[in-house]
């Protein structure tokens, strides 16, 4: 059995004023109606691992008003041979902490634990908006299989703000820009080195793999100029475009211009062009491919998947649960009625969620 929560913990956790959950690493589903705090959930699960969680919320957006107190999230997460107990919290008008077997640890340090990957609604639109959602995608897979590329995106964001910051004000500092593009061009080329080695691992699962669902091409794109393949000519490419970068007043070459392309490898169509339903199962098939491209390091992600089963027709709901089940991993998933998850069965633990008087509450239940 891969990495898993024994515990959850929840303390005025947006709807949930206090939980405590078992698990024993099957799958979770988790049925109940809309607003029942399903999702809320599946969102603390994400705040183990680096970032702002499922739904990119600042910390101060997550405790629950009434009470004011912040909120913490507690789990014990076992991996194989280790016993883990980690905690993250937030006080009122603090930042997110975190604490791995009673010491302060670093977001980052939690993408060394164990890998979370998730698809929620708000995805379904990837592939028709803008890029940003799209290399945020790309960049959590990243994360996934190189810890190391956290530290990398918060160097080089670091970097261009103060190289942004020079060129707002009309500085002409040459020595100050040319430790920022060095800085730049170290943590770019990790980025980019990162997100070529993310797409080739997430190639070759998909197409090991037998799956109801398609494959998918993928490909880095970039608006205008593409990055240097090596940090010296992405550093010099930064010095001769400082004039130009001036005038638009930030940093117009970079990891940060990036965009993820893919295109339905059987039919030869973009992503942006196929329907609702075939993007939903691009965007299926790629998380699998995520978690097999994990499991090929010898460990396994925490999945999310919310509100994923209503939208795939019987055969391939089905198909997905069996893939889940296969991986052996703990994915948590929710649904409106349990009979979304009657062909899990036994394989899964099986959770209902109700809403009293603003607060959720959960309860085990029997398999459908």
């Amino acid at each position: 059995m891969g990495p898993h929560l024994q515990t959850l913990a929840l303390s005025q956790f947006r709807s949930h004023a206090r939980a405590r959950l078992l698990f024993d690493g099957r799958p979770v589903a988790l049925h109940g109606p809309n607003g029942a705090g399903k999702t809320n959930l599946l969102e603390a699960v994400s705040f183990l691992s680096p970032g702002r969680g499922l739904r990119r919320a600042s910390a101060d957006e997550i405790g629950r008003r009434a009470e004011g107190v912040g909120w913490k999230v507690a789990a014990t997460l076992a991996v194989p041979g280790l016993i883990h107990e980690v905690e993250t919290q937030s006080l009122p008008g603090e930042a997110r902490t975190v604490r791995i077997d009673g010491k302060a640890a670093s977001q980052l340090d939690l993408a060394r634990l164990v890998p979370v990957l998730w698809l929620v609604p708000s995805m379904d639109r990837i592939w028709t908006e803008g890029a940003e959602g799209r290399r945020r995608f790309l960049d959590r897979a990243c994360l996934s299989l190189f810890p190391d590329h956290g530290e990398a995106s918060l160097a080089f964001e670091k970097a261009m703000r103060e190289r942004n910051r020079l060129l707002k004000d009309g500085s002409r500092d040459a020595h100050w820009y040319g430790a920022l593009e060095s800085q730049m061009a170290q943590a770019g080329t990790r980025i980019a080195r990162n997100r070529d080695a993310t797409i080739a691992r997430l190639m070759e699962a998909q197409g090991q793999a037998e799956t109801a669902f398609p494959a998918a091409t993928l490909s880095i794109t970039y608006p205008e100029d593409p990055l240097p393949p090596s940090e010296e000519l992405y550093a010099q490419g930064l010095e001769r475009g400082r004039w130009r970068d001036m005038a638009a007043g930030r940093s117009l070459l970079g990891p940060h211009r990036a965009d993820l392309e893919a295109v339905w490898t059987a039919k030869g169509v973009a992503a942006r062009d196929c329907s609702t339903g075939e993007q939903k199962a691009l965007l299926v098939s790629l998380i699998l491919a995520n978690a097999r491209a994990i499991e090929a390091d010898g460990t396994a992600p925490l999945l999310l998947l919310d509100e994923v089963a209503a939208h795939l027709d019987p055969s391939r709901r089905a198909s997905l649960y069996d893939e889940v089940c296969g991986l052996g991993l703990q994915a948590f998933m929710t649904g409106t009625e349990p009979g979304l998850f009657a062909e899990l069965g036994a394989r899964a633990q099986h959770w209902e969620a109700a809403e009293e008087g603003g607060v959720s509450h959960l309860i085990e239940r029997s398999p459908p």
